[in-house]
């Protein structure tokens, strides 16, 4: 085989290694690194927080804070996913949020697809986030351990 035969067949195996790793990752809920002691909220910018004081339930232990944009079609099925769990779930509510207008507020959340959700506690701590549509028992079973 030629030199251009190899570089082809080494391009299409990183891309399929590297789309089969991207899709690992899809809809599993990664805990935040470091001490996690960081709000989120102190962070956000002054729309978003009273955006998601707006939507406050008293009752709530934790919030999914869904980030998508207009044109998103996963975001979408993540919107009917979470809106059903909450409502399924005491002590939990869902917050979507359109960052097709706001694409700065995308930066100190470092958000860099939709959708993405970040489960905050009552404090505006960040417990964990999920790329892509979450998966509903990976969800449950991560959200187990933060409610009552």
């Amino acid at each position: 085989m030629n030199t251009g035969t190899w570089a082809l067949l080494i391009a299409v195996a990183a891309a399929v290694v590297f789309g089969l790793l991207w899709r690992s990752r899809q809809g599993k809920a990664r805990t935040k690194r470091g001490t996690g002691e960081e709000v989120l909220v102190d962070q956000m910018p002054e729309g978003l927080r009273r955006r998601l004081a707006e939507a406050s339930d008293d009752d709530a232990e934790v919030t999914l804070l869904q980030l998508s944009t207009t044109f998103c079609a996963p975001c979408r099925h993540a919107r009917i996913l979470l809106t059903d769990f909450a409502e399924r779930t005491e002590g939990v509510r869902h917050v979507e949020i359109d960052l097709t207008n706001h694409p700065e507020w995308s930066t100190p959340l470092r958000v860099h697809t939709t959708p993405t959700t970040l489960a905050l506690d009552s404090t505006g701590r960040e417990l964990f986030r999920v790329g892509g549509v979450p998966r509903r028992d990976a969800l449950a079973a991560t959200l187990r351990a933060h409610l009552r």
